[in-house]
């Protein structure tokens, strides 16, 4: 009987067809926005996630994500040195400085100032130079989407020349130098990133009492990172959270003050709606000119769990084939575009998401059909 309903399915080629177009639709929908809106929530920590050799960040307790910078003191860092389970604690600067490229135009810098001597709060991946090189006089390193455009160079003939080893730029009427090219998350603002030592970067900024942004601390390895942060905020004024718990941080704040879930939200919610809609439509006049045969079915004994199975096996059919192409030319799509400014981050937990939306239009069709397929009367086979 289950294979018979499937041929049925099959057989009527338009619907069939419209069925599955509907929920493939729906399928890439829901999960082009839904990876687009984790790429534009990865971005919004990414930093934090390229600066991972410590496991705790010290901070103002007011300071309400990564780029909401509040000062410390320079004393605060010797405090938290002196708290027990403290292996190492290093100063980090983070703040935006406008850059004055060699063509005279000028261009905002996310600027990170990492510690002098073992340079930890370094990018992850060096593609040219050695980050040793920062020790140099005026050494910087810049990102490489960076170099490659907004800090690039345009010729009079109209190409592009990305900003390279030796290069040299002025960062607030200071002198730097290219001495490195790395690779880093792309940041929520899409502005180079330039690191560079900590006395430097401090140098480099517009004159503040206080230039210290962050701590980073690396719990010894006998102690638990989040009750070496309870210690931290028990015995200083200061805040401290673990990476995962300063990304939730993060994320969070985009969630509750920003209009980003909102909007992505509205298009998800309209891929369900319109992949609903016309799967429920089409599915439901599938059956209306299959009830002659479903009245067949039922003249021969078919009792109406039978009927029941056949239409959710009819519909769970073109449910996954829906999510199988939706969900492929969405990963398509990321990955034509992945070498671009799109923000597409497509983990597993998406693919969940998805096939459970589609089956849930899936059930939405079947309910708006099962109380005709329940009330057939096997007198239908005999109706002119």
């Amino acid at each position: 009987m289950l294979r018979t309903a499937l041929k049925m399915l099959i057989n009527d080629k338009a619907k069939y067809i419209g069925m599955i177009l509907g929920l493939s639709f729906a399928s890439f929908i829901i999960t082009q926005q839904a990876a687009i809106f984790v790429g534009i929530m990865s971005r919004t920590y990414g930093f934090i996630s390229d600066t991972s050799q410590g496991n705790i960040w010290v901070m103002d307790p007011k300071v309400q994500f990564i780029d909401d910078i509040k000062p410390l003191k320079d004393t605060d860092l010797y405090k938290i040195r002196g708290i027990e389970g403290v292996d190492w604690a290093m100063p980090l600067y983070k703040g935006i400085i406008k850059a004055r490229l060699p063509n005279g135009n000028f261009q905002n810098c996310i600027v990170i100032g990492i510690d002098d001597s073992t340079l930890i709060g370094a990018p992850p991946i060096m593609i040219d130079g050695k980050i040793q090189d920062l020790r140099l006089i005026d050494g910087i390193v810049v990102n490489k989407v960076g170099a490659e455009d907004k800090l690039s160079s345009t010729l009079n003939d109209g190409k592009k020349t990305p900003l390279g080893i030796n290069d040299v730029i002025e960062l607030n009427d200071h002198r730097a130098q290219v001495v490195g090219i790395c690779e880093v998350e792309r940041t929520f603002q899409s502005q180079p990133v330039i690191y560079t030592t900590y006395s430097r970067a401090t140098t480099f900024a517009p004159l503040e009492r206080k230039l210290l942004s962050f701590i980073l601390v690396k719990a010894n390895k006998n102690i638990d990172a989040n009750k070496l942060c309870h210690d931290i905020e028990r015995y200083t004024p200061l805040a401290a959270y673990t990476n995962h718990q300063f990304e939730k941080l993060t994320v969070d704040y985009y969630l509750k003050y920003t209009g980003i879930p909102l909007n992505f939200g509205i298009a998800v919610l309209l891929g369900f709606i319109i992949g609903a809609a016309i799967a429920g439509q089409t599915f439901y006049n599938f059956i209306l000119d299959n009830l002659r045969y479903l009245g067949v079915f039922k003249a021969m004994g078919a009792k109406n769990n039978i009927l029941i199975k056949m239409t959710l096996i009819q519909v769970s059919w073109v449910g996954f084939l829906g999510w199988a192409i939706g969900t492929g030319f969405a990963s398509f799509f990321g990955f034509l575009l992945k070498n671009t400014d799109l923000s597409f981050k497509l983990p597993w937990q998406l693919y969940l998401l998805t096939i459970f939306s589609i089956f849930l239009i899936c059930l939405i069709a079947t309910m708006l059909s099962l109380r005709k397929v329940m009330r057939v009367e096997p007198a239908i086979v005999f109706r002119v």
